[in-house]
């Protein structure tokens, strides 16, 4: 599937429009639902604005179309992405709502974050053609995008998607077991478990922490991965740290105790101005524009600019 297509994506979630976005600079049509017509009313905006910012032609956005109805966004579509909110019980109503509508032969792709694509597809009568896709935000400056096969993906499925997928200057890995969270934020949330812990015993303070990532192991990642580092310093090295410090390593099965606190007292991150840290709105533009920044500089121009450019 490497021709252009007639792509939807479904939901009110926080990667809809970047979704959409890489989809429209590839050269797709694209259509966008959402049951409020003031979301969809800023949806133009939103792609225009980060066009911009990207350095990149605004045209792409023409190829955007934003629909309140369901049935109008997924009639005809080829590939149909759901973006929604992280409920499994909204989620499956969503794609029991698009069988109905859509193609019998259309890619169907959940975009959930840690939900296993088997239970938000439960309810299909088709379940062969549907799979997950896991996009990272921003989605139009982050390659990675993790393909999630179930017992009843068909490979065909998969192939057509990666496929599309590569077509767009992604990169695509297939997870071949659908367990909650995949590959990457299993890896991901590990970590933050582990920094939680340490700022929760009492090692060292939230800022700390950050720090020790940011300024050690965190800046070989883009390059070395985990298990390419323990290659390179020898299993025998990691097998010796590791009994050492595995047995120390919090193995709380659930979320800690101070993660829970911060919830229940309304600090919850920039939203609310406190989390971890403590944050002004400054502080949080800055943070943000240094990401976006970092994100830019490390793109080889090979998602963003090939996307972006009309064959």
């Amino acid at each position: 599937m490497t021709g252009k297509s007639r792509i939807a994506v479904i939901g009110g979630g926080l990667m809809r429009h970047g979704i959409a976005q890489v989809f429209a600079c590839a050269g797709h049509s694209v259509r966008v639902q959402d049951p409020s017509a003031e979301v969809l009313a800023t949806l133009d905006a939103r792609i225009r604005r980060n066009l911009r910012e990207l350095g990149l032609e605004e045209t792409a956005a023409d190829r955007v179309s934003g629909h309140v109805l369901l049935e109008a966004a997924v009639a005809d579509a080829e590939v149909i992405i759901e973006a929604g909110p992280e409920n499994l019980a909204l989620k499956q109503q969503i794609f029991a709502a698009i069988e109905a509508l859509a193609p019998v032969a259309s890619l169907l792709a959940s975009n959930t974050s840690v939900i296993p694509i088997t239970k938000i597809m439960a309810l299909l009568r088709h379940p062969g053609r549907a799979l997950g896709t896991h996009w990272w935000n921003p989605p139009y400056l982050v390659p990675l995008v993790e393909v999630i096969r179930t017992p009843a993906t068909s490979a065909a499925a998969v192939a057509a998607m990666t496929s599309l997928l590569k077509s767009l200057g992604k990169t695509p890995v297939t997870v071949e077991k659908d367990v909650p969270g995949f590959v990457g934020n299993r890896l991901q949330h590990a970590l933050w478990r582990e920094a939680i812990a340490l700022v929760e015993h009492g090692v060292c303070d939230a800022e700390t922490v950050d720090t020790v990532v940011k300024a050690s192991f965190g800046r070989r990642l883009a390059v070395l991965g985990p298990l390419e580092n323990a290659d390179l310093v020898g299993t025998d090295l990691t097998l010796a740290i590791h009994e050492t410090v595995l047995p120390d390593l919090d193995r709380t099965p659930g979320p800690l105790p101070v993660l829970r606190q911060l919830v229940a007292d309304g600090k919850l991150g920039m939203k609310s101005g406190e989390g971890f840290r403590r944050w002004t709105p400054e502080q949080q533009s800055e943070l943000r524009r240094r990401v976006f920044a970092h994100l830019l500089a490390l793109d080889d121009k090979g998602t963003r600019r090939t996307a972006g450019e009309e064959k």
